[in-house]
């Protein structure tokens, strides 16, 4: 079976007007001196006018997806977008280089809590790419622009049978974001980060050409893009294989009541010889957490069939707390895509700081089927006296440390931020090329993700102190930062925790000193606004 596409003439301005009506209307808001309403009464603002705003759009968007794919418009779309990409870097090369390059997307569309700032200094390049542009299940691969989301993904390659062996949990992460950045998801224990799933990559590197990595052609660049946040090129397609999917999710729940059980149990599953398609821990508080474990099937037993996914039904952080609090196992079917977004709907746990009832069976019931509001919409109205108390009173953060050093990271993010739920997710990390590999020469090494989200409870809490001392810990454990959020690491901090080597040598043969700023200048917490 080969599904591809080709020629079609939809317009996408449409897509632009929703953002661009918003600005608008906050502008309005600000001008007639109401922005009071945004910070005092925030989640009326959000139920009332971001969640309508978020389904029109998504409704929209995805009816323009489907369309593109189905009447065959993607490829030609795409030949002359990447060909726009190409004429404005060579404009930009006939004019002297005046300044570096980077994309024109704005900073609050991203699905980071944070804006660059850095942007409003660089040439900005238009990369309108949204779209999958086939998908050869002989071959078993996808290949999509940068700006596909994995909401677009599941949508597609679920209901023909397949899937991405790792596809990270909201919706609107993008293939771009998830290679340039990082991605991870509970089968990470199998494949790996995202990265890892990718067979290449097309970019538009700073002289205007375009050139396509892979393991076998231009592979040194090809293990440079990971982590490299467009400081390479410009990417404008990539290929990611696929695997057959099933219906079901068997998820088996199992409370663990004291540290020791966290520590053993959970490493211990994740690097099983009984391989589980999915393994991941939510941890509640430091000595309280639940395992799950899931198995990919098309047969279930239909009393236990729970499509969580559905708009009245808990969040799913809630809906595992109840084995917790129960302390009791339970195992359930999860329909495939409802188990992938599982934390979407919440934003993890992040609306609940937003809209405090919003796990409400009532609001479930009458507004769920509008939740959640975009991230991107979120940052656009949060406002300068919401950011401040964002930035002064919030965390969001994911370290990757190396598995055995587990026990010692939980105890130092109980100590420093005393949040919860942690989310813990296992991964395998190859030793490849590039920026991130495992601390020994071993052929590979299991790491975990430590993910804290939401207002830590630590007395005095401060951000850059309290991050510092995170960041130190996870250097000194040979353990690395996801850089969408706040890093206080120094220059120095930052290459001694990321082998810069094979990307400094990309840079030189690529001329990219002049045309992109490294990733430190655009990740390090000078470079946010």
């Amino acid at each position: 079976m080969h599904l591809d596409s080709a020629n079609f003439g939809l317009s996408d301005k449409i897509f632009y007007f929703i953002p661009a009506t918003i600005v608008i209307l906050i502008s309005w808001v600000k001008y007639k001196g109401l922005e009071h309403v945004l910070i005092n009464y925030r989640w009326i603002f959000v139920c009332l006018f971001l969640l309508p705003i978020s389904v029109i759009y998504d409704t929209l968007f995805f009816i323009r997806s489907k369309l593109i794919f189905l009447l065959n418009a993607a490829p030609k779309q795409h030949d002359e977008r990447v060909k726009h990409v190409q004429k404005q870097v060579r404009k930009w090369v006939e004019a002297g280089r005046p300044s570096r390059m980077c994309t024109a997307r704005p900073g609050w569309q991203n699905i980071s809590f944070r804006r660059g700032k850095y942007k409003s200094t660089l040439t900005n390049i238009e990369v309108n790419l949204m779209d999958i542009l086939s998908v050869d299940t002989e071959r078993k691969v996808v290949r999509a622009e940068p700006m596909v989301s994995m909401g677009q993904m599941t949508a597609l390659l679920n209901p023909i049978g397949w899937t991405l062996p790792v596809l990270p949990e909201l919706d609107d992460l993008t293939v771009g974001g998830l290679i340039m950045g990082v991605g991870i998801e509970s089968s990470s224990h199998l494949y790996g980060l995202f990265q890892h799933c990718c067979i290449s990559f097309e970019l538009v590197l700073a002289d205007g050409s375009l050139v396509k990595c892979s393991k076998e052609e231009n592979s040194d660049l090809f293990y440079a893009v990971p982590w490299s946040y467009g400081t390479l090129g410009f990417l404008v397609a990539a290929e990611m294989s696929i695997i057959p999917a099933k219906k079901y999710v068997r998820l088996e729940y199992t409370p663990l009541t004291s540290r020791q059980q966290i520590s053993s149990l959970f490493p211990a599953t994740a690097s099983s010889s009984e391989k589980f398609d999915f393994v991941e821990t939510l941890a509640y508080d430091r000595d309280s957490a639940v395992l799950m474990t899931g198995r990919l099937t098309d047969d279930c037993e239909f009393d236990k069939v729970n499509a969580i996914g559905r708009w009245y039904k808990p969040w799913f952080f809630k809906h595992v707390e109840g084995y917790l609090l129960r302390n009791k196992k339970g195992v359930e079917y999860i329909p495939l895509r409802d188990y992938y977004h599982r934390h979407s709907r919440s934003i993890f746990w992040e609306l609940q700081d937003i809209v405090p009832f919003g796990n409400n069976i009532i609001f479930r019931i009458l507004c769920g089927w509008m939740v959640p509001p975009k991230v991107s919409l979120l940052k656009l109205t949060q406002g300068e006296t919401i950011k401040r108390l964002y930035e002064n009173h919030h965390m969001v953060q994911d370290m990757l440390v190396p598995m055995d050093k587990l026990n010692d990271s939980l105890d130092c993010f109980h100590k420093h931020v005393n949040l919860y739920p942690l989310w813990l997710c296992p991964f395998v990390l190859p030793n490849e090329q590039g920026m991130v590999h495992p601390r020994s020469s071993a052929s590979s090494e299991m790491y975990v993700d430590i993910g804290a989200y939401g207002e830590p409870k630590v007395p005095n809490y401060h951000p850059r102190e309290t991050t510092r001392k995170i960041e130190q810990f996870v250097s000194d454990c040979d353990g690395f930062q996801m850089l969408y959020a706040d890093s206080y690491l120094t220059e120095q901090e930052f290459r001694k925790m990321f082998d810069h080597n094979l990307y400094d040598k990309m840079r030189r043969e690529l001329d990219c000193e002049k045309a992109f700023p490294e990733v430190y200048n655009k990740v390090c917490r000078a470079a946010r606004d």
